[in-house]
């Protein structure tokens, strides 16, 4: 498979998806760390850049500050949110090139927010999370997401997760 191109509009799409599954999982991370806004700025910063602000050193602050909200969290929820969030702002950077690794920044989101939802009602929590997901992705995402290989097998969780949602999306 070889690289290809993504187009802002497409880099736009895919930031809007992983925000929508990014912002609902804030209140996991700041019911830990009340005091702490930085994945709550790496969305704003993905919204700003999906209403059409250009990409743009917010998105990579804000991304690799929530990523390092994510690692100094004290909880799994908290981490995860804080990771969904720093993916959403880093979407605005997504490589067009053709590496299943680069799934994570489109799918990693709603992998989070399912493994939140199973860790606080059960393993039928993160079906239905992914459902959603899938109901929430629409041709122009699922295009995108094709153009990358599938996911190479791992044995963590989200990783998991993220093999099923994109299995599910892949074969509509």
């Amino acid at each position: 498979m070889a690289d290809f191109d993504l187009s802002v509009e497409e880099l736009r799409l895919v930031a809007c998806f992983v925000a929508d599954a990014a912002e609902p999982l804030i209140p996991y991370y700041e019911s830990a760390h009340p005091d702490d806004p930085r994945p709550r700025a790496a969305v704003a910063a993905a919204r700003a850049f999906v209403a059409g602000d250009p990409r743009s050193r917010r998105q990579r602050s804000a991304s690799m500050d929530a990523h390092r909200a994510a690692a100094e969290a004290d909880t799994e929820s908290a981490r995860l949110a804080a990771q969904a969030a720093g993916d959403a702002a880093s979407a605005a950077y997504l490589h067009p090139i053709a590496a299943s690794h680069q799934l994570g920044h489109i799918l990693r989101a709603d992998a989070n927010a399912a493994r939140i939802a199973e860790i606080v009602d059960g393993p039928s929590a993160a079906a239905r999370v992914l459902e959603s997901a899938c109901r929430r992705a629409g041709p122009g995402l699922v295009d995108v997401l094709r153009r990358y290989p599938p996911p190479t097998p791992a044995s963590g969780r989200t990783a998991q997760l993220i093999s099923a949602l994109d299995s599910a999306l892949r074969s509509r």
